[in-house]
């Protein structure tokens, strides 16, 4: 939270609209399927030691905090279009092609926001320590950036979207 009011969430288009799509079947489809799983099992008898009429309650539960945080992803939710935004500096939906001063290997990535990160893309959320690390920063800038594992200090190369 910021001054309050609750961090915004920057979203792609494809990404506000695929988040939309599974909420809409959580909400249909997702939850008729559960009430099912517990109508079933709950018809099996004692509920006291029905561990099948457990796994289903346990299921719900998982499924309405996973509709809840998308429910609240939305509501913060702010569509954004690289082309909308300068390429003088590292900002969200940035490609960002870094020099990595201790290894002397070249890395790129996408800083895009949390709920489209995707390491094994490249695509690095905004809040992670090297997304932050790295907004604002310009090209030929040299950041050092704390992560668990130690400091990792790049030079940022090339900027694009």
């Amino acid at each position: 939270m910021q001054n309050g009011q609750p961090e915004k969430t920057y979203l792609t288009r494809s990404k506000y609209e695929e988040l939309k799509k599974e909420l809409r079947a959580l909400k249909t489809t997702g939850r008729k399927e559960i009430a099912f799983k517990i109508a079933e099992a709950r018809a099996h008898g004692d509920l006291s030691e029905n561990a099948e009429y457990d796994a289903a309650k346990e299921a719900q539960q998982h499924h309405e905090y996973r509709i809840a945080k998308l429910e609240d992803v939305f509501s913060r939710a702010r569509i954004i279009d690289a082309k909308d935004l300068p390429n003088d500096k590292v900002y969200i939906l940035t490609k960002v092609k870094l020099k990595d001063l201790k290894k002397n290997n070249k890395i790129e990535f996408t800083i895009v926001a949390q709920e489209e990160a995707d390491f094994e893309q490249n695509k690095i959320s905004v809040t992670s320590p090297i997304g932050k690390g790295l907004m604002g920063k310009k090209i030929n800038d040299v950041v050092e950036i704390i992560v668990p594992a130690g400091i990792l200090k790049y030079q940022i190369l090339e900027i694009s979207r």
